[in-house]
């Protein structure tokens, strides 16, 4: 593009120098300043597929997993490291001391699992009044299933 020199400073643009110099500086500024390559690539190449970095592509419910086995990872480092912690302590004691130190994070455990069942029985438990008003002849037939599953062995109780 051929560029006219400059008009000196000391005097003011003509129309026709100012006209030219406006239509330069919309050249300048409409000037295509990258390339799009609109051809579509091959489908397949010759280089092999490679793993990327991060998570394995996988389902919803995989993934979810995946994250609550981490989180429990997590959370039983705790534990360990507070009984780990009890023993080194007790590591200069009898066996018999080692042995209560031993056990004391675990029964705190099992205590707070107990208690927690035992609360989520009694909820369940709790009794609900259904009253219900209808005209005209009604059968109402209610059962309840209850099944218990403990350690190896199950027992289903059928109840009318």
């Amino acid at each position: 593009m051929n560029r006219p020199e400059q008009p000196p400073v000391d005097r003011p643009l003509t129309a026709a120098e100012a006209d030219l110099r406006a239509r330069q500086l919309i050249d300048q500024a409409y000037m295509p300043t990258s390339y799009r390559d609109e051809t579509t690539p091959p489908a397949y190449g010759p280089t092999p597929p490679i793993a990327q970095p991060g998570r394995p592509p996988m389902s919803q419910k995989a993934a979810d997993a995946s994250a609550l086995m981490l989180t429990g990872s997590v959370a039983t480092l705790s534990v360990g490291g507070a009984t780990s912690l009890v023993l080194y302590t007790l590591g200069h004691v009898d066996p018999v001391a080692l042995a209560v130190g031993a056990g004391g994070p675990v029964a705190l455990i099992l205590a707070v699992g107990s208690l927690l069942r035992s609360a989520g029985r009694a909820k369940a438990d709790a009794h609900t009044e259904h009253h219900h008003h209808y005209k005209g002849p009604v059968h109402q037939d209610q059962r309840t299933t209850r099944t218990t599953n403990r350690g190896v062995w199950t027992r289903t109780i059928n109840r009318r």
